[in-house]
């Protein structure tokens, strides 16, 4: 096999807090910016993430959203491409700007970071901590993926035949000791039709903090 070219990878893990945030699959294309370090450090060009629902709202083994990365950014290139300018947050406006992700830049006097005011945003973001400090310390990567599907809470349950690549516990995982296999479950995934932003996240209709913002008045995308 060359140096250059690995077989791919398929991440897997458990999304606790399915708000549209991490991940953000609006405006037609998926981007993980914020949480899970260790696969946005780790991922590369045509590996395949999977979120699976948590199991306080019995989607214990239901998939939530898969994507293809298919372009890896920076805090900063991500910040300043026009394209994903409609991901920065916009407090009080509809809630797919409100869960926007795109948060992090660097400050061009100081180098230092800034954190727009967003989701993540927290006493300890304001000196350095929090998670500034767990989105940014590890790495400096935002994974974008324009072949994806996202069902939020009414996503599809893998046949019995790809049970091994269910996740239910914390943490991520992508270790998969057959190739063919792996292989065989991405090519599932693909040959579903659905694809881009099918259903609305799980927290919007399940945690209360979110109905409230529900209850304002949206403003137009």
């Amino acid at each position: 096999m060359s140096a250059n070219k690995r077989p791919r990878r398929l991440y897997r893990y458990v999304i606790d807090h399915d708000k549209g945030f991490a991940p953000n699959p609006f405006f037609n294309v998926c981007t993980l910016a914020c949480c899970k370090p260790v696969i946005r450090k780790g991922a590369e060009l045509g590996d395949v993430i999977v979120g699976y629902g948590p199991a306080k709202y019995d989607l214990s083994g239901q998939i939530i959203y898969w994507m293809m990365v298919d372009e890896i950014m920076s805090y900063d290139d991500y910040w300043d491409e026009p394209e994903f300018e409609k991901k920065r947050p916009r407090t009080g406006g509809s809630l797919m700007l409100n869960f926007g992700d795109n948060i992090y830049h660097h400050d061009e006097a100081t180098g230092q970071w800034i954190q727009e005011h967003s989701f993540h945003s927290d006493e300890n973001s304001l000196h350095g901590g929090g998670n500034l400090k767990r989105d940014t310390d590890r790495t400096d990567r935002v994974l974008i993926g324009r072949e994806y599907a996202y069902w939020g809470a009414k996503g599809p349950r893998p046949p019995n035949e790809f049970k091994e690549f269910v996740r239910r516990g914390r943490g991520q995982i992508y270790n998969v000791d057959c190739e063919a296999k792996k292989e065989a479950f991405i090519a599932w995934l693909q040959g579903i039709p659905d694809r881009g932003l099918i259903h609305d996240p799980a927290d919007w209709s399940r945690d209360k903090k979110v109905r409230m913002l529900l209850d304002r008045k949206p403003v137009t995308c």
